[in-house]
């Protein structure tokens, strides 16, 4: 039987050793260190290197954080281009389509001269409002966006192609 004496005794034991037990462990520590190997490749392992053989400690020497632009590089395959019918267009102007809903507040036709690779869909929706036709997008990685002709952007169709949300080609193509 258990007098009520010892309950006391008990737990105070219990956090007696249970401090004890939470002073013993250490602190965890993830260094990495850079070796040279065998044949002078370099080794990252968790143990300090061998004498000689120490090519970088990260604690000691804390890699740089190096940021890449959004812009891609020339030559990519990225870019504006312009296309014309073997034949000159006609001095008038098809009218925009009937029934077609006008663009967002602040959109303008007459912008779709300038867009340039790199920005995104969003950037281009505050610009031009939604396309005319889409294709792709969603789980696809590459998205197709369409602005028929206009009253402010006559005679030229507009393909934008994004890959990602990014802008990376324009295509603009004069039609009749």
């Amino acid at each position: 039987m258990h007098t009520v004496a010892t309950v006391p005794l008990r737990r105070a034991a219990l956090a007696a050793a249970l401090c004890a037990a939470l002073g013993l462990v250490a602190p965890a520590r993830a260094t990495i260190y850079k070796c040279a190997g065998s044949d002078g490749t370099p080794v990252y392992q968790d143990n300090p290197c061998p004498a000689g053989k120490e090519l970088r400690d990260f604690d000691k020497d804390p890699p740089t954080v190096s940021v890449m632009p959004l812009v891609p590089p020339p030559g990519a395959g990225t870019g504006t281009r312009e296309t014309s019918p073997a034949k000159p267009p006609a001095d008038k102007a098809k009218p925009a389509p009937k029934g077609k809903v006008a663009a967002a507040s602040g959109a303008s036709a007459a912008e779709r001269k300038f867009l340039a690779p790199g920005i995104n869909e969003g950037q281009v929706l505050a610009r031009l409002g939604p396309p005319d036709m889409k294709s792709g997008g969603g789980t696809r990685k590459t998205a197709r966006w369409t602005y028929l002709p206009a009253a402010e952007d006559p005679g030229t169709l507009t393909t934008l192609t994004f890959e990602s949300g990014r802008l990376v080609e324009v295509e603009r193509k004069v039609v009749r």
